[in-house]
Parts: C-alpha cells; structure tokens; sequence
C-alpha cells in the first residue's frame, strides 16, 4: 500500500509530500490543474521513463520519493536483491537532473530503474485515461486474458516450446539446403577431434609437464648447487654452522656481564637451529635428485607434442584440454545435424510436445475467457448497458509462439444486437464504459495492494457514473485504490478526497493539493456540480451526494 509520497520541482508541482490511507480515495480539480501530474511523478518513481523536461523550471533536478508497506512477496524480493531492511518501509526514490541524467534508489540504496520497474510492478497497477484505446489491440486484449487467468507461466511455456520445435525445423532446413557445406564441416572437425584425441592431453597437464621438464633439464645445476650449499653451510673447512655456534657460545658467556646480550643469543640460538633444518632438506633433496637422461628424452618429446599441436590449433598449450572439449560437442551437435532421420525425429517430437503445451494453454483460455465474458457482461448491466453482452471470442490461427488461438474481444451494446469485435464498437462512451468494467473485474484477480485508476471514468456520467463510483468503493474495500476523476458521482464515493489546484507564485504557476474535510468537499462536489458559480441548490445536492 502506498503511504506518502513526496515531490520536489517536478513540472509544475514546487514541494508537495502527501499521506495516503487505505480504502477508495479520489483527486479532483479544474482541468490542467496537474491531477495528472501526480500519477505522472508516482510513474516515474516506480521506474517510467523520464526525462529533463520533468524538471521544473529553473530547478537543478527533481526528486521523487513513494513510501510503501512491505508484505512477505515484497520482502522476498527485497530480501533477494539485498535491499531488506526490516527496520524500514520501503521507500522508492528516483531523481532527474536538468540535463536528463537519472538516479534511483531503494532503501536508500542505489538501485536501476529496471530494479524500480520490476518491483514498481509488485507495488501499483495504473490504468490510464486511454486504456480503452490499448484494449482495440489484439496482442492486449490476449494478454489482458492471461493475466486474468494467471496464465502467464503457462505461456511462457509454450513460447519456449514454440522456439526449440523452430529451431530444430530452421536446422533440417539449413541441412537440406547446405548439405554440402555441412559435410565439409563435420569432415574438419572430425579430423581435428582425432588429432587431439591422439595427444589425450588432460587439464592441468601443461603445467606439470613443464615443470618436470625444467627439474630434469637442470638436474646437473640442480644437484651442484645444493651440493655447495650443503658443503658451505656444514662440511667445508670453516663451515658457517660452526661460525655461528663458535659465536653463540663466546655472546653465552659474556651474558652474566650483561643481560641486554640475550636477544643476541637468542637470535643466533635459532639461527643455528634453522642451518641445522636446513642441511637436513639439502641432504634429503640430493638424496631424492638424480640424472635421468631416458625420463629427460620423454618428456621433452611430450612438451614438444603440446607445443606443436598448440601451434597448429593456434591455442595456448595449457588450452589444449578446452579446444577438445568445445571441438567435440560442435561435432556431436553437427553429427546429429546430418543425421537426417534423427532431425527429422526430434523435430517431430519438438511439434507434439509444443502442442501438447499449447492445446493445455487452449483448453485453459476457453474457461478464463467464459468465466470473463460473463463477469463483464454482468457489470454491463450496472452500466446503462441493459441486455448488452461480452464474449471473448478464441480464434484458431497457425501455431505461434503465444499459442494457437488469437484472442479478440466481442461485445453487443444492446440485446438482440450482434456481437461485435470491441474495436468496431461506434460509441465512445460505451467503449469507456466496458473499459472500465474490464479494468474494475481484472483487477481483482491480481495481487497488486495499490489500484490507480487516471480518469477512466471519461466518457460517462448520470446515473452510470454513481455506479461507477460504487464500484471503486467496493473494489477499495479489499485493497488501495486511487481515481483522478471530473465526475461528482464518483468523488462523492471516496473514503479520502484530495482537491488539486494551480496558484501563482512570483509569477510562476505551481500545483497545489490539499486533503479535503468534510465541509470542504462539500464545496469541491458543489464546484464539480454548478462550475464556476456554487449556489445553495448544488451545495444542497453535493451534501446528499456524500450521505447517499
């Protein structure tokens, strides 16, 4: 649910921090008093587009913040994108400076706009003015379908069906086109597999290869230098081992003169004792070190095998072990490729399992699409559409990634009139009103706390509009919804009344709102009623409007 939001320098709109509650809650206003404006910043805070003509003029940015309540879906989320802080609401903030450049937030952590898109979709559901015009569309009309039937996994399903079954045909066909060149192919790759296969190198190997090769090649050295070392340290004339003890023992005895010489002792103590360790490891590695001229000749052969089949794959030799395995799958994919008979068996098994998925996903659609035609149909009836019907018509087309049905939505204003496809339908009122309809009855079956709806109500008025207005209450008794709306039948509804208004200041005009009392929205109904001039007689009836 949305709790506050706060607006600072967005077009018209100086400084503005509203408090939100539950229930149905309307803003109302003269025309381009900025009502819309509103539902434009919250926008941009859940992560729309934006851009530097958002910022008002002769600001340096503007900033946007929405406060929300958390429930377990969002702390999963948040939780799982480390933006969790159970201490916290969640607060959305997104800024745009005058020169385009965007920032966006979460808890105070700097997050992406598409990380404010995605839960920004969790949070708020708008549906705007000119929703009736997306609903002409049939790509809409199918997906507003499946989103009523929570669907969508279910199609996404087909989808990934619909494109392996494709491939796989794009591949038998590329075959049957280019068998040649496929052959050739496989042919290169099968020699390069077997020369590789031939070395049988394994990972790692280079390394210690190379290593042994460098011991053996430099045993003489190797053995000679340790020699010396063992030679210098304990076994020559003066050895350095019997320096240092010679040392030590004369630093021991001057120690009863004076104590300060004990780290001295100390020091030499251990050097003394590392010399020892370390004329055992010399002693140890000579005993372990020989010449090995056969192992020698071995092993510079292998190194020698490495580096020339490196050379000729043109890779490093401690890559050789990859360039197998990545030679090898492309020429079991390829031999699958060119076995005609398996490509055409996997192709077929590709098609039944996509339509397998697809005629599930059909079978599903005809009950969702019953189940709306006759929610629809009957809120038709509230809205001075008596005896009109909706029905959603599943017409069979070729397989495609989003099934094997198109959707088209089929409505008859009055009865014994023919159902026509929505977009044909001639009256703009009725195309509002059926919007709306569809909008209030496909709201419920989401999980979205926060419902917007941005003067969906045009198009309408009278009697329709009061029902309308009795809708939204209901439909905001089970979660948060918010109307821009022109018609007094509807803002009389409302649990929480705003009233959006234009001031000047210092020659400027800016957007002010207001939350309404009870005698003020008297006088906001009355206005939306009479217009300009309020008499007794539509203060009378704005009064009867919000006790009805």
């Amino acid at each position: 649910m949305l709790r506050t939001l706060a607006i600072r320098d967005f077009v018209i709109v100086d400084t503005l921090e509203l408090e939100f509650s539950s229930g149905f809650s309307v803003l109302t206003g003269e025309t381009g008093a900025g009502k819309s404006i509103l539902i434009d910043a919250l926008t941009l805070a859940l992560g729309g587009r934006g851009d530097a003509s958002m910022v008002r003029e002769s600001a340096s940015k503007t900033d946007i913040s929405a406060e929300f309540a958390v429930n377990e879906t969002l702390a999963a989320w948040l939780k799982e994108h480390e933006f969790f802080d159970q201490d916290q609401p969640l607060i959305l903030r997104r800024t745009i400076d005058n020169a385009g450049r965007s920032k966006a937030w979460i808890n105070g952590i700097t997050a992406t706009a598409g990380q404010l898109r995605e839960i920004g979709d969790m949070l708020v559901d708008i549906h705007g003015q000119h929703a009736h015009q997306s609903l002409l569309k049939t790509e809409a009309q199918r997906d507003l379908l499946d989103m009523q039937g929570g669907l969508q996994a279910h199609v996404s399903e087909v989808g990934l069906r619909y494109r392996a079954w494709r491939n796989i045909s794009k591949q038998r066909e590329e075959f049957e086109t280019n068998a040649k060149s496929v052959l050739q192919e496989r042919e290169r790759l099968e020699w390069q597999v077997g020369e590789l296969d031939k070395l049988q190198i394994k990972p790692g190997e280079w390394e210690s290869i190379s290593q042994e090769h460098s011991r053996l090649a430099h045993a003489a050295s190797l053995m000679e230098g340790g020699q010396e070392a063992a030679a210098l340290i304990s076994e020559s004339e003066h050895p350095v081992l019997s320096q240092l003890t010679t040392i030590q023992q004369k630093l021991l005895k001057l120690l009863d003169y004076d104590a300060a010489l004990k780290p001295v002792t100390d020091a030499l103590e251990s050097a003394c004792i590392n010399l020892q360790e370390t004329t055992y490891a010399l002693n140890v590695y000579l005993s372990r070190t020989e010449l090995d001229p056969a192992r020698l000749r071995v092993v510079e052969n292998r190194v020698e095998a490495i580096h020339t089949t490196a050379r000729r794959f043109h890779v490093a030799p401690e890559k050789l072990h990859e360039e197998f395995a990545t030679l090898s799958a492309q020429l079991a994919q390829l031999s699958n490729a060119t076995d005609m008979d398996a490509l055409k068996a996997q192709e077929e098994k590709a098609r039944l399992a996509y339509l397998q998925t697809a005629q599930k996903l059909s079978k599903t659609r005809q009950k969702v699409a019953k189940d709306l035609g006759t929610a629809v149909t009957t809120a038709m009836q509230d809205l001075s559409m008596g005896g009109g019907s909706f029905s959603v018509a599943l017409n069979p087309v070729e397989p495609a990634a989003y099934g094997l049905e198109q959707v088209e939505f089929l409505v008859a204003g009055h009865a014994g009139v023919q159902a026509r496809p929505l977009a044909k339908v001639a009256s703009g009122g009725e195309l509002a009103r059926i919007s709306l309809a569809i909008s209030v009855i496909t709201s419920c079956a989401t999980a979205t706390p926060t419902l917007i709806f941005d003067e969906v109500d045009s198009g309408i008025g009278g009697g329709v509009a009061e029902v309308v207005g009795r809708l939204l209450k209901r439909l905001g008794q089970d979660r948060q919804v918010l109307c821009v709306t022109h018609l007094p039948q509807v803002a009389s509804q409302a649990n929480q009344h705003f009233q959006v208004s234009k001031a000047n200041q210092n020659g400027k005009t800016v957007s002010q709102i207001e939350a309404l009392d009870n005698k003020q929205r008297v006088e906001e109904i009355a206005r939306m009623l009479g217009g300009i001039e309020i008499t007794a007689t539509t203060r009378k009836h704005a009064r009867e409007l919000l006790a009805s």
